[in-house]
């Protein structure tokens, strides 16, 4: 039992001030409230006038995650009212404000740290965070690859807070079995180590064996205290993200959604962009613009989809996407390629009359691919040469300029659809505002991972599964695109993040079926729609 001013500190047990009269009495608060009581739905009107009147999306965030760090059941209760308002302020774009300018205005983020300084610790740092509490997911960062600004240490902390509120708005987890981990292995960040107010290792990042070591320590005694719980790696950089999720994936429950999610949620914008064009599998040509973690994580997504659901030869399914990283082509024989990357490597002999495998207008004259997909973090990339070569070759083309934040996108929405006439498919990784092109209201898909990681970590949970497969993953991305209304001019090919309940719901149901569909629970789940009811925490109850 907690103390009256225990509970009130305590933002999974504190309602405030709706806390009902025999509530107040019963654990302990009487005398510590005013007398009035304010239902949730009052107080969060004055939340969101608050929130309405602050400058800056920045300070907005700062506000809304002080009510999440005093009162969950408040600030959730906000986030399923405000939904599309409040989304882009918790995460991203405005998430990445938070990571640059930590040192500015936060004073610690709302998780557990462990440091690779002391891996004895790890134990203690978890146990502290959960207070006793069970959990069913944990959610680990070491802060290298973050977004599109990629390493910020320990300030990449702030990235887990706006995780974790999109998985409970979203999908309706209980934010009290979460656990979030900043992993702090060092940064290579210059301004980080040469500034005073850094508040993490002060060290270049740890890399090779020591580093190795230190993951294993993370996973053994996570799921020493959880096992049941489902592991989340969250923007690891490049040199460690795919190797983590290897490592582990075929014997431990566990996602990176930035290889998986990512690559899935773009799967389900390419499935409903094929059924309104009326195109199938061996129409699929895919030219990835950015060949790191998430570029390869997204063509192994879509292959898997040729091969399972396409029946298509998984050789001939990879010869039908190609990469393009900051040389160039990727190609047979080039030195310091990834693993990932060296599997796409085409042939140069079929490139032999590009003039320059650099010129990205080049490489889609000569591969004529139907998908485009910017991971790169270049602004600005796919110019009019790059989109109308694609609209040249391919009645509608889907065009995916997906980097965030917004000034880190490959193209703007409304550029894309002007340049092929309004023929594209356009998904953004941030909110684009629906396009107005030839009396057409063009909607645009967000291509954020946020689409599908709630509910298909939520469908892995309810559905007890030991593993997520292959097949889970691509269970969810069919869920999503048998979403799209086909018959709508201009409709987006991903539904829009008001539906998010929605979508997460969905989602959830399908990777949990096909979970057990797979025999991969570890216990029987006789009514899957009645156990994901069942296990969604509503802020009110």
């Amino acid at each position: 039992m907690m103390t009256g001013m225990e509970t009130l500190r305590n933002p999974f047990a504190n309602k405030g001030a709706a806390f009902t009269a025999a509530e107040r009495i019963a654990n302990d608060v009487d005398g510590l409230l005013p007398a009035a009581v304010r239902t949730l739905d009052a107080q969060e009107k004055v939340m969101h006038a608050r929130f309405s009147a602050i400058d800056g999306d920045l300070n907005k965030r700062l506000y809304l995650m002080g009510v999440a760090r005093e009162n969950r059941a408040l600030f959730y209760h906000g986030m399923a009212r405000h939904l599309t308002e409040y989304m882009p302020i918790v995460y991203a774009p405005t998430v990445a404000q938070s990571i640059q300018q930590y040192d500015r205005y936060y004073l610690g983020s709302d998780v557990a740290y462990v440091s690779i300084e002391h891996p004895e610790r790890i134990k203690d740092a978890l146990r502290q965070y959960a207070q006793g509490r069970d959990i069913d997911l944990i959610v680990a960062t070491d802060g290298e690859g973050i977004l599109g600004i990629g390493d910020w240490g320990a300030q990449g902390a702030e990235i887990l807070t706006g995780k974790l509120a999109v998985y409970t708005a979203a999908a309706g987890i209980d934010p009290s079995r979460v656990l979030p981990v900043m992993i702090d292995v060092g940064t290579n960040r210059k301004e980080l180590l040469e500034n005073p107010d850094y508040v993490g290792n002060r060290f270049p990042r740890v890399r090779g064996e020591r580093y190795d070591a230190f993951i294993d320590a993370f996973v053994h005694d996570s799921l020493e205290l959880y096992p049941d719980a489902l592991l989340h790696w969250e923007d690891f950089g490049r040199p460690t993200a795919a190797p983590i999720l290897e490592r582990y994936r075929r014997d431990v429950l566990t996602l990176n959604d930035d290889i998986q999610g990512t690559g899935v949620t773009v799967l389900a914008a390419l499935v409903a962009a094929r059924r309104i064009a009326g195109t199938g599998y061996e129409d699929t040509r895919i030219l990835v613009f950015g060949a790191g973690t998430a570029g390869v994580g997204i063509a192994d997504q879509l292959v898997d989809d040729m091969v399972m659901n396409g029946g298509m030869d998984r050789a001939q399914a990879m010869a039908q996407v190609a990469l393009v990283d900051r040389y160039g082509l990727v190609l047979e024989g080039q030195e310091n390629l990834t693993e990932g990357q060296r599997k796409y490597a085409h042939d140069p002999a079929e490139f032999a009359d590009v003039a320059d495998t650099t010129d990205l207008a080049q490489v889609v004259d000569a591969f004529r691919p139907s998908v485009l997909i910017g991971t790169s973090t270049r602004p600005g990339a796919f110019d009019e040469r790059v989109v109308t070569a694609m609209a040249s070759h391919v009645e509608r083309p889907l065009i995916c300029p997906i980097s965030n934040p917004t000034e880190l996108a490959e193209a703007k929405a409304a550029d894309v659809i002007r340049w092929t006439d309004g023929k594209a498919f356009v998904i953004t990784g941030t909110p684009s505002a629906p396009v107005e092109y030839n009396g057409v209201t063009y909607h645009i898909g967000q291509g954020n991972n946020a689409l599908m990681y709630p509910g298909l970590c939520f469908g892995a949970i309810v559905g007890k599964a030991r593993l997520i497969s292959d097949r889970m993953l691509l269970a969810g991305a069919h869920a999503i695109s048998d979403m799209i209304d086909v018959d709508q001019p201009g409709a987006a090919v991903l539904p829009p993040v008001s539906r998010l309940t929605e979508i997460s719901r969905r989602v959830a149901t399908a990777v949990a079926e096909q979970a057990i569909a797979e025999g991969l629970n570890r216990e029987p789940v006789p009514d899957v729609p009645a156990a994901v009811d069942a296990a969604t925490w509503h802020p009110e109850d």
